[in-house]
């Protein structure tokens, strides 16, 4: 099991970092040597450079993982300039494992092959500021394997779990790799808390009538690990009860032990869950920020929701998610459709349509009004 970084623990919107550092240093202590984390995830590589600081030797107790922004990269210094930028946040000298984030097509990486990167990974290798290099896949399956040949990688990065063995690289995308011998990080592997705390009421029903209800989290991480093809699973925790139930989860799984009546089990979860779940949005936050403002994940959280637990706590979602408490909301109706998301989003959702959906279902008639009148009420 890697720590996953993207989603630590905050306060007041910025990562606190006391709470981040008890996690990860009880993590390591108990046996977690991987840390995952990425430039563009806010703050988060400051964070680790900050842990590593207040805490000597901890450094050389693990591999840290880290990824280089491509579509920022216009030219091979960029690729300079965005390693360097995150060797000095994490206040280190080199990264165990270089991922090349968030490659969406065969054609990804020939744009960058033109760039030069290869020559230019050739030569971090050899001056020790890259161990591994990688990448992480949010492309369609058919390309998943061109990309596995185009280059000689040392490990790749897939979004996998019960829900997605048909999505992006899936089922046949990990079966190629290990073909090929090279390693696979699964991430995602709680779809950003949807099978988790958030699986809807009708799934849970059905994991209760099979006696497995208790503890829908384990069941999707050992489904998971029972994939003998998966080298090592990322797992984003963010409180110290979601960090003990992994790790004991992590201590117990092994290849090939989900029961026959789990398996069963899963099937009939996940057929309910893609009757709930309109929008496969995981919450990464890639498509932020808005330039009107508009929270994009967390309205897209309030839709599913009022699908999967019910109208009503949706809208409560939704009011939540517009930043009404904080005097600035922000709806999905604010969307002018600019585009400026659609190519960051790692799932290919077309967000200013599903906004639309979004609004069209939860933005009843009067909503802004109401809402900045009640604000208004509650602050004097």
């Amino acid at each position: 099991m890697g720590f996953g970084c993207m989603r630590l623990p905050t306060a007041g919107g910025r990562i606190d970092v006391d709470a981040a550092e008890k996690l990860i240093v009880s993590a390591v202590q108990r046996g977690v040597n991987y840390l995952d984390t990425a430039y563009i995830y806010n703050g988060s590589e400051a964070t680790l450079g900050e842990i590593f600081a207040r805490n000597p030797g901890l450094r050389d107790k693990v591999n840290v993982a880290t990824k280089l922004p491509i579509s920022r990269c216009q030219a091979q210094e960029d690729f300079d300039k965005y390693l360097s930028r995150s060797l000095e946040r994490l206040k280190a000298d080199h990264v165990d494992y270089y991922l090349v984030h968030n490659v969406t097509s065969a054609g990804a990486w020939e744009r960058l092959e033109e760039l030069g990167i290869e020559e230019w990974v050739s030569r971090q290798k050899e001056a020790g500021r890259i161990g591994q290099i990688g990448f992480s896949y949010h492309g369609p399956e058919a390309d998943f394997p061109v990309l596995l040949d185009s280059y000689d990688w040392d490990f790749c990065q897939i979004q996998y779990n019960y829900l997605n063995e048909h999505y992006q690289a899936g089922t046949a995308g990990l079966e190629a790799a290990a073909k090929r011998g090279v390693p696979v990080v699964v991430m995602e592997p709680l779809l950003g808390g949807k099978l988790a705390g958030e699986l809807p009421r009708a799934a849970k029903a059905v994991l209760e009538r099979a006696g497995i209800s208790a503890d829908p989290v384990r069941l999707a991480l050992r489904w998971v690990w029972n994939h003998p093809e998966v080298t090592l699973v990322l797992s984003g925790m963010n409180t110290m009860e979601q960090l003990d139930q992994n790790i004991e989860t992590a201590d117990g799984a092994s290849p090939c032990s989900l029961a026959a009546e789990e398996v069963r089990a899963i099937e009939m979860a996940r057929e309910s869950i893609a009757k709930s779940y309109r929008v496969p949005c995981t919450g990464c936050g890639y498509c932020l920020p808005c330039p009107k403002g508009v929270n994009i994940p967390m309205c897209f959280a309030a839709y599913n929701a009022s699908f999967a637990h019910g109208w009503y706590q949706g809208m409560q979602q939704y009011i939540t998610a517009s930043g009404a408490m904080e005097g600035k909301a922000r709806f999905a109706g604010d969307c002018v459709q600019c585009g400026a998301c659609l190519q960051k989003c790692p799932q290919h959702i077309d967000i200013p349509q599903e906004l639309f959906r979004v609004k069209r279902r939860l933005q009843i008639p009067g909503l802004p009004a109401i809402v900045r009148m009640g604000t208004r009420v509650i602050t004097r």
